[in-house]
């Protein structure tokens, strides 16, 4: 996660969601024609995935159903979402701004029972960029166990073996 977290912050803000499947390291060094002895410290490698239409929004309805459309080969054992949204914290309460946000979340595929997790980060406010110019590259990130359930469940969506057109 904090790989793909890396790859869309170095990215910057204002860009189309970001699919990422998530496949054992030694594949990717094998494909690449590589001795890359990297295994041990990051045993997963993240593939970036072409081909989400332009035209689906972040947060919407539409990438949710284009997410849960996807099969991935055998190979692939995970896989992470990255969008921007809207985010307002109910831990707030009632006096909470809507703020921009990016939305991460990942599966790891392990027969419906892996494991999962989302990670918010907060956009800077033109406030904070102004008293900081280098907010800009601050990752702070809010987790919690019942973020984003929807985009988890498209994400799971994506393993199973039962799909048909």
């Amino acid at each position: 996660m904090l790989e793909a977290i890396d790859f869309v912050q170095a990215e910057g803000w204002d860009q189309p969601p970001t699919l990422f499947g998530l496949v054992p390291h030694f594949l990717v060094a094998d494909a690449m024609g590589s001795s890359l002895d990297d295994d041990a410290h990051n045993p997963l490698a993240l593939v970036v995935q072409e081909g989400i239409p332009e035209n689906i929004l972040p947060g919407s309805e539409e990438l949710g159903e284009f997410i849960a459309s996807i099969r991935w080969p055998e190979q692939v054992v995970g896989a992470i979402l990255a969008q921007e949204i809207t985010f307002v914290n109910s831990a707030e309460g009632a006096s909470a701004e809507p703020r921009a946000a990016r939305l991460i979340s990942g599966v790891l595929n392990d027969n419906g029972s892996g494991a999962e997790r989302a990670f918010i980060q907060l956009r800077p406010t033109e406030e904070e960029l102004a008293a900081d110019p280098f907010a800009q590259d601050n990752v702070d990130l809010l987790g919690g166990d019942e973020i984003a359930p929807g985009v988890i469940t498209a994400l799971r969506t994506t393993f199973e073996e039962d799909y048909e057109d």
